[in-house]
């Protein structure tokens, strides 16, 4: 048993042996394992299933979501709150605080909930063969040695090298991506070969749907292809997003900043001003508290929140709440090719026969379209050439094409599917021309053989033998070709190049020929097809982009978003697919081979110039993504399958296919695509800019119209006049103001050119140069509007009561005239959608505009605020005032605009 588990620790290369080498190494027989020598095994080597990851208490994990810079900061802002009877700011932010921590609680452990979704795809039962006798086991009693039978419809319960098959067709796109079936054989192939290209294998969770197989068993377990990809998410660094990183900087910094200057400030009140130490403490706290942004949280969470529900309008459902920031952010999207860029359906479009070369139009299973041929050559006699290549594809063929409501469905194989479609775009009746030309015999498409094999009656009582397979298999069975009506000799070197032609713009090719036979024919087993076959031509067959996806390639190009494609597929097909979508002119491609030759310091520089990547597996994937963010970039990755899931959750942005994403892969992503489809990234991109822009908009609102507030006061204390606003008022303006005017930004459509602007550094900070800026200008001129009202009404001899009220009125006044303003980073407010404002403005500021009446004319408002009622005069002055901040903050930003004084960050 020692000696067999250091062969199995070498790792042997199974798909590069013949399959009778496997069973001698495993120390087995093609008449299965003794069933005490297999328990033996499983003693040794574990039962086949993947462990399970003990996860963290529910207790610890809850208690974990407050550790955090930004909970604390937020936790300390409410209890100083409380202490000052600012009970509803202090409710607010609790309830933001425990809403944040549990949603971080349900969402965190995907990687756990990963491995649970690989666990579950693995088969229940197998079929081996114990004591030479076929029985039905537990999957989990699988041993390596022990041989096990296939059948359609079956999942494979391990890793095998196949000993035997009969028409073996596996689809193995939840570890390869590739999108069409494989046929497997017993044949050994190259040691070099990569995981989709290793027919000999069967590996374990993929899913048999044609013939039968017979293999060994050569790993189980956490040891299998799939088991190593569970180790892969367990590796996988589960990344902070953009903005929490941006929010912990930030909350950190104004911590300090707030802490050091109320000390400072608490000092020069005590040692310069003579306040008691307890007075000079309170007026300091609470001129901390009114700093705080306390309602910004909240109104980010809300942002956060409406993004979620436009992308979910737009077909993608945000799973974590900070994703649809990152969104935002995302320089780098990898696509995987099938279904997401393309549209997964196979679409027959070029038909190729002696003496013509004719296109087929339209799109998916929809038999409409065009054929069309090349110029100087004509339309009716070229499709009347080619009945005989579409009565074989017809006839040679085991799918049907139907309709359902609105969609054209395909029961059978793809290609199959696609030749039917093919047909009826000539106009021909599949089921009639079946009907009209039964089928006596067939040989099932087989790895070995390479071709499907149809005996016909003709209409006359004549037989017919229909072929189609690989071309260069039929053309070495033919001896002949169709042309012009007449058997010529066959032109192999026409037919290499015309298959070198097709396949190099990205088409997979399938060969027809027939053959009459004579009446006495009652079964293909009896013929001799090698060398009496007549070749008919080729079609090529392509799985189209999607057409909204092309447009969406081009939207992420002018956005500065670079577009790579992952895929399973093979480099030639990817590449032509990728000048197809617009990735580039000449997309450099690269293979898993060439990831695999390139060591780990050097990968990012070849990550970064290459548009395809090829022949992938999940560790190319992996290292691929980190490559990336190792020059900095953010990165949306898109997946759907077992294989695709340690990417998905390593990337910072991970987007699952809803339709044909395992759960896997939805487990380990952020997003996932109702739609499976390109455009709707891109549409959800958009969208995560717009949230990033509304998020910068409601900081440049809330954090200048509170320092205004809090530099007043500070410069009362500094220069010892009276203040001009009490602890109520002050609280009175953030109250009314932080729940209506700060929250409608977060409705703020996106504003024009979005998506022309490049993404910005994920290192940005969330307070830019041009924030700063402007917290420092409005915050001073804010200052200026309260300290010359206030002056202006006592030196008009107002009493203090009315000053005061002046003082809040233009506060408010002014917040609303910003807003106007702020709406716009990057154009101009003073257009008639930027005056009109969108309903939520509109609503908001008559909330805000009713309040304000009330607080400065109910009596019951002037009793508990200690305010007074304004004269018309008065009112005036406070929306002037508001009219001029407008003014003066739009020549600025025209200044600002025009001299790039800060970059790309308002241009």
């Amino acid at each position: 048993m020692a000696a067999l588990g250091r062969r199995l620790a070498a790792s042997p290369d199974w798909h590069a042996h013949p399959a009778s080498e496997a069973v001698a190494t495993l120390a087995g027989s093609q008449q299965g394992l003794a069933e005490a020598e297999a328990a033996r095994r499983l003693a040794a080597f574990g039962p086949n299933q993947l462990p399970a990851k003990p996860g963290r208490h529910p207790a610890l994990r809850f208690l974990l979501q407050f550790h955090n810079a930004l909970i604390y900061f937020l936790l300390v802002a409410a209890i100083g709150a409380t202490l000052l009877g600012h009970l509803v700011d202090a409710a607010v932010i609790f309830a933001v605080v425990t809403v944040n921590a549990i949603v971080g609680f349900v969402q965190e452990g995907k990687a756990e909930n990963a491995l649970n979704a690989i666990r579950r795809m693995v088969s229940a039962h197998s079929q081996v063969l114990r004591d030479g006798q076929r029985r039905a086991i537990d999957v989990a009693g699988l041993v390596p040695g022990d041989i096990v039978m296939l059948e359609a419809g079956d999942r494979v319960p391990a890793d095998l090298r196949l000993l035997r098959s009969r028409s073996l067709r596996i689809d193995e796109a939840m570890l390869t991506g590739e999108s069409v079936a494989v046929d497997k054989g017993e044949a050994p192939v190259a040691t070099v070969a990569m995981l989709g290209d290793r027919t000999c294998m069967a590996y374990s969770g993929t899913l048999v749907v044609m013939g039968q197989g017979t293999g060994v068993v050569v790993a189980t377990g956490a040891a299998t292809e799939i088991g190593r990809i569970g180790t892969l998410i367990e590796q996988a660094e589960d990344l902070s997003t953009p903005l929490l990183r941006q929010i912990n900087r930030f909350g950190r910094t104004f911590t300090w900043v707030t802490a050091g200057v109320a000390a400072a400030l608490m000092a020069f009140a005590v040692l310069v001003r003579g306040f008691d130490w307890v007075d000079a403490l309170m007026a300091v706290v609470a001129l901390a508290v009114g700093a705080v942004p306390e309602g910004l949280p909240a109104v980010i969470t809300i942002t956060l929140a409406i993004g979620v529900q436009r992308m979910a309008l737009r077909k993608a459902v945000v799973r974590r709440l900070p994703a649809v920031e990152t969104l935002g952010a995302t320089s780098v999207i990898c696509s995987d090719k099938t279904g997401t860029l393309t549209l997964n359906e196979m679409l027959a479009r070029r038909v190729v026969i002696p003496g013509h070369d004719i296109r087929a139009g339209g799109t998916g299973y929809v038999p409409s379209g065009p054929l069309e041929v090349e110029a100087g050559d004509d339309d009716i006699n070229s499709v009347a050439a080619a009945a005989a290549i579409l009565r074989c594809a017809i006839l040679c063929n085991d799918a049907e094409i139907n309709r359902r409501e609105e969609e054209w469905l395909v029961t059978g194989d793809p290609m199959e599917g696609a030749l039917v479609v093919l047909g009826m775009k000539a106009g021909f009746d599949f089921r009639h021309v079946r009907h009209e030309w039964p089928r006596l015999d067939e040989v099932p498409f087989d790895a070995q053989h390479r071709y499907m094999a149809t005996l016909h009656r003709g209409l006359a009582g004549e037989k017919f033998v229909f072929v189609k397979g690989a071309p260069e298999r039929l053309l070495a069975m033919c001896g002949g070709q169709i042309g012009h009506g007449e058997r010529q000799v066959l032109d192999h070197s026409h037919w290499e190049a015309q298959v070198s032609r097709a396949a190099a713009e990205g088409e997979r090719v399938l060969g027809f020929a027939m053959m009459i036979a004579a009446d006495s024919v009652s079964d293909l087993q009896s013929l001799r097809l090698d060398g009496n076959l007549t070749f008919l031509g080729i079609v090529g067959f392509i799985d189209p982009p999607r057409p909204e996806a092309i447009a969406a390639v081009a939207e992420c190009h002018s956005a500065g978003i670079a577009v790579k494609m992952i895929t399973g597929d093979h480099a030639m097909t990817a590449a032509a697919i990728a000048r197809q979508l617009g990735l580039a002119d000449n997309p450099e491609v690269a293979t898993g081979a060439d990831i695999d030759g390139v060591a780990d310091s050097d990968l990012p520089a070849l990550a970064a110039r290459t548009s395809v990547f090829a022949r992938t597996s999940p560790e190319h994937k992996l290292r691929i993504v980190r490559a990336l963010q190792s020059n900095g970039a953010v990165v949306g990755m898109t997946g759907d399958g077992v294989n695709d899931a340690p990417a998905l959750k390593q990337a910072d942005i991970g987007i699952a296919m809803g339709r044909k994403g395992t759960e896997a892969a939805k487990e380990a992503s952020n997003m996932v695509l109702l739609d499976d489809n390109f455009a709707s990234i891109v549409a959800a991109v958009r969208e995560g800019r717009t949230v990033y822009d509304n998020i910068r908009k409601v900081i440049a609102w809330t954090l200048p119209t509170n320092g205004g507030e809090v530099i007043a006061v500070i410069a009362a204390i500094l220069f010892g006049f009276t203040m001009p606003m009490t602890a109520a008022q002050i609280l009175w303006i953030n109250l009314v103001t932080s729940v209506t005017l700060g929250l409608v930004l977060a409705f703020e459509p996106a504003e024009p050119g979005i998506m022309r602007r490049r993404p910005r550094r994920p290192d940005a900070p969330l307070l830019s140069r041009f924030l700063v800026w402007r917290l420092a200008l409005v915050s001073f001129l804010f200052m200026g509007g309260v300290l010359s009202v206030f002056f202006f009404a006592l030196a008009r001899g107002e009493g203090v009561e009315v000053a005061r009220t002046m003082v809040v009125n233009v506060i408010v006044v002014m917040e609303i005239f910003y807003l106007f303003n702020v709406r716009y980073l990057h154009t101009t407010s003073f257009s008639l959608t930027g005056i009109l404002g969108t309903r939520s403005v509109l609503v908001a500021v008559g909330i805000v505009t009713a309040g304000q009446i009330a607080f400065t004319y109910l009596p019951f408002m002037n009793w508990a605020f200690a305010t007074a009622p304004l004269g018309v005069a008065d009112a005036a002055l406070v929306i002037a005032l508001g009219i001029l901040l407008l003014v003066v903050l739009e020549i600025e930003k025209v200044v600002t605009r025009r001299w790039r004084l800060f970059g790309e960050e308002i241009n």
